[in-house]
């Protein structure tokens, strides 16, 4: 395990979030953006981060205060952040942890809401997942990322998504190569429409979606043919639309594979909570499960 790339990847999610949260819902910008700004539909203010990093953050405590996932444990603190920000949640979590706060278990909540909207295959497992590809070696990355993912996302579609970005962050927190962890994800995604989009994902245009499917090939598209951690990031946020999700997937990506030390000091400068931030991402790194 690579201290610099865990803890990158942790950060990497924080500041990808930030960047992309005054972007979120709008075209892509005339004039990139490329520092820290506030505003948008959430008057977020400079480096100020979303549920993006709200829930991958109480994932992580999960993970560390109990020693491996939890579901209630998890669920249970999903609900706290929640509750303290109900105004950067989607719909379809949103739901779920109104039942779970009411007292339906995670399961039965995740259940009636898919059943209840048509379907929850929306991006929200995804953008939260990073914590799990630090923490579990790569054979354990896909069962812990669906099991993570149905604690509000009962579509087994959102955690094969959120399953192959974890599988690639932790090949690459643990030394794998990009194209050896690219390719192992691959080999690992038992999602055919998943996997037809990232076999040859420069064959389709990269679509800042809700859509779990749509977002993880377009976070993978911006990520794979970025140079840098900046170029990444920047790419990944100015395409608007869900732009803090992607940022976020897109940033934990390129913090697994640059590190914690690529990511340019003005962001991280900027960036709010960053200390309790750092001192989450290093407790995580010291948890992992080899």
């Amino acid at each position: 395990m690579d201290e610099m790339r865990a803890v990158g990847a942790f950060i990497g999610l924080a500041i990808g979030d930030a960047l992309g949260a005054p972007l979120e819902g709008l075209p892509p910008a005339p004039i990139a953006v490329t520092e820290m700004s506030g505003g948008g539909i959430h008057n977020t203010l400079p480096g100020q981060y979303t549920d993006d990093t709200l829930q991958a953050s109480a994932l992580a405590q999960t993970l560390i205060r109990c020693g491996g996932f939890d579901p209630d444990d998890f669920a249970r603190r999903l609900v706290l952040v929640y509750r303290a920000h109900p105004e950067f949640f989607g719909p379809t979590s949103r739901a779920v942890l109104d039942l779970i706060g009411s007292g339906l278990r995670p399961g039965a909540a995740a259940r009636m809401v898919h059943r209840a909207l048509g379907g929850s295959r929306s991006n929200g497992s995804v953008m939260r997942g990073v914590p799990v590809g630090i923490f579990y070696p790569p054979e354990a990355v896909r069962e812990m990322s669906l099991a993570a993912s149905r604690v509000t996302h009962f579509d087994p579609v959102a955690g094969e998504a959120s399953a192959f970005v974890n599988r690639m962050v932790s090949g690459m927190c643990r030394g794998e190569e990009v194209d050896t962890a690219f390719g192992r994800a691959l080999a690992a995604c038992h999602d055919p429409e998943l996997r037809g989009l990232l076999e040859d994902y420069r064959a389709y245009p990269p679509e800042p979606s809700l859509d779990a499917v749509l977002c993880t090939h377009c976070a993978v598209r911006v990520f794979m043919d970025a140079s840098s951690f900046r170029e990444a990031v920047v790419a990944a946020v100015n395409l608007g639309g869900d732009a803090d999700t992607i940022g976020a997937i897109v940033g934990g990506l390129a913090g697994a594979r640059f590190g914690y030390g690529a990511i340019p000091e003005s962001w991280l400068s900027a960036l709010r909570d960053r200390e309790d931030l750092l001192a989450l991402a290093r407790q995580l790194r010291s948890k992992i499960n080899p």
